[in-house]
């Protein structure tokens, strides 16, 4: 299989990258995370760059590109720490919405498209641990919604929010609504989450809103918006961990004890080997997981499972060797490497921890005995 990519990707990614490095410094990012954990600004430059526009059909106003893009994209974005919630409003939103209705599309994607609307999914439930199918939001007959919503990415700071709620009844099935942010009924409540970043509970009552997937295909279609969510954050994860190694490697290089670096010490050499092993293990898995949604439902989440069950390995065993490379510098606020283990720790918790999905695998393995297919 030919894992090379294009030359529009390379000329996608190395704009991503000049970006990151001229406007998103460190020093930038932690001015945001000092202001609430948000920036328009940040938001408006992605947007400029057009990468609001990536996943949007071109029929819509945007360029139509595919999962590879995205994970090019997102790698760029990790490795310079972006907090915006790019896979939430610039991929998950449109794949959501071009399942909608014409009006539905014409009215936000041409929005989601030039960067003036941020739309997230706001799907979490205190009861669901991570489950999909447990879902406590109703929705009315003339689509008013109540119930609560919890760690809605930028939810305080987006125009609207895809919410999945039962359609007429506890025992109904799951539709998806939208739900405009200055609609009636709904409260908000922001905070900033361990690595910066911010997130809100969504409280809706009686609150009106648009019908975008009924519940004949809205839980398939939450399952694929979940997805796509968590490839793009594994390939953010490998940016992430690929800059981390990196600063390590660096540390390690210029850091002297008795007179010479550290990076000579063989007992480091080896634990610097095991961090680049994981961290190869989770690009191998981040390619997998973006090639596979495209592909049936069943195959598509048992391989996003399996991609997630490794990702969350190699996000706790990097961000921890690294850390401990670094001694006691590596967990001071002052330093960068901190702000990297901060997000690697937030991002396997985040649309099902290891356990969960290590389930999900487990359940999808029943007719293989344990071999994948």
């Amino acid at each position: 299989m030919d894992f090379d990519f294009t030359d529009d990707q390379i000329s996608l990614r190395d704009a991503v990258q000049r970006y990151v490095e001229k406007d998103y410094g460190f020093e930038h990012r932690r001015g945001i995370v000092r202001a609430g954990g948000f920036s328009r600004e940040t938001w408006n430059g992605l947007a400029g760059l057009g990468l609001t526009a990536l996943a949007v059909p071109e029929a819509h106003g945007g360029l139509g590109f595919g999962p590879v893009e995205a994970m090019v994209v997102m790698e760029e974005l990790g490795r310079g720490l972006v907090m915006e919630p790019y896979a939430q409003g610039a991929l998950v939103a449109p794949a959501v919405l071009a399942r909608a209705s014409e009006a539905a599309q014409a009215e936000w994607l041409p929005r989601i498209a030039s960067g003036d609307a941020l739309v997230v999914l706001a799907h979490q439930e205190r009861r669901a641990r991570y489950r999909l199918d447990v879902c406590d939001t109703l929705a009315s007959a003339d689509h008013r919604l109540s119930g609560l919503k919890s760690v809605v990415p930028a939810g305080d700071q987006a125009d609207a929010f895809i919410v999945p709620a039962r359609a007429g009844g506890a025992d109904a099935g799951i539709a998806l609504y939208l739900v405009a942010k200055d609609a009636p009924g709904v409260t908000l409540r922001g905070y900033a989450l361990h690595d910066g970043s911010r997130a809100a509970e969504l409280t809706l009552k009686d609150a009106p809103a648009t019908l975008l997937v009924g519940p004949d295909r809205g839980l398939a279609t939450l399952a694929l918006a979940v997805d796509i969510a968590i490839a793009a954050q594994a390939a953010e994860a490998v940016g992430v961990m690929d800059r981390y190694v990196a600063l390590t490697a660096d540390y390690l290089n210029t850091r002297k004890q008795f007179g010479v670096a550290i990076a000579s010490f063989q007992a480091l050499r080896h634990r610097i080997a095991d961090v680049k092993m994981q961290l190869e293990l989770a690009r191998s898995m981040s390619y997998f997981a973006t090639l596979k949604l495209g592909e049936s439902d069943e195959a598509r989440r048992r391989a996003v499972s399996q991609a997630k069950v490794q990702l969350g390995q190699s996000m706790r065993f990097v961000g921890q060797q690294c850390t401990q490379l670094h001694g006691g510098i590596g967990v001071t606020d002052e330093y960068i490497g901190s702000h990297y283990f901060k997000r690697l720790t937030v991002m396997e918790m985040q649309y099902g921890d290891s356990m969960h999905h290590l389930g999900e695998v487990s359940s999808r393995m029943a007719d293989t005995a344990g071999v994948f297919a």
